[in-house]
């Protein structure tokens, strides 16, 4: 006997009630969930630990700088969730529907358990945010000076499209007159 395996499987058994039990007729991948939570927490336990052994100072981001990884961050995110370039990242893990706006991609999530898990996070520019946002705050205290110029140039282009947007929405108002 493997207690070690005995336990991962009582375990998995208890997800699998509780994701039947939560919804019935919907395959909610309650285990991919729980496991993408511990790798995230893992992730900033790990992350604290090494700042606090290499003593690194913590930063006080100023509201510039939330601004600035505010804007990156939400480009990043529908950078990598909904664009065509990005879209072999997201292949093994979503399906092809169609186009959802200008320059995005509608895709369906395929797969069960932790590939499903995997494609609703890829495939969600809310749920890479959380990610993005740590990995630019890690990277304000062990790179602070890279990390600004990434988070200003995703900026740039946050706000690059936004003018976009705003150019196109002029020139049809102007084709209405």
């Amino acid at each position: 006997m493997n207690p070690v395996r005995d336990v991962r499987d009582k375990l998995q058994q208890r997800l699998e009630e509780q994701a039947q039990a939560y919804a019935p007729d919907d395959d909610r991948p309650l285990a991919g969930y729980a496991g993408a939570m511990g790798v995230y927490g893992a992730t900033v336990l790990a992350l604290g630990a090494a700042a606090r052994l290499t003593r690194r100072p913590l930063p006080s981001p100023t509201p510039w700088d939330v601004t600035l990884a505010a804007l990156a961050t939400h480009q990043l995110g529908r950078l990598i969730a909904k664009d065509p370039v990005t879209s072999p990242l997201r292949a093994p893990f979503t399906r092809f529907e169609g186009t959802s706006g200008p320059a995005e991609l509608a895709e369906d999530v395929r797969g069960h358990g932790a590939r499903k898990t995997v494609g609703e996070m890829v495939s969600c520019p809310f749920c890479t945010g959380l990610w993005i946002a740590t990995g630019f705050t890690a990277g304000s205290v062990f790179a602070p000076r890279a990390t600004r110029l990434v988070t200003a140039t995703f900026a740039a282009l946050a706000v690059s499209d936004l003018l976009q947007f705003g150019r196109v929405h002029a020139q049809h108002v102007a084709e209405e007159d």
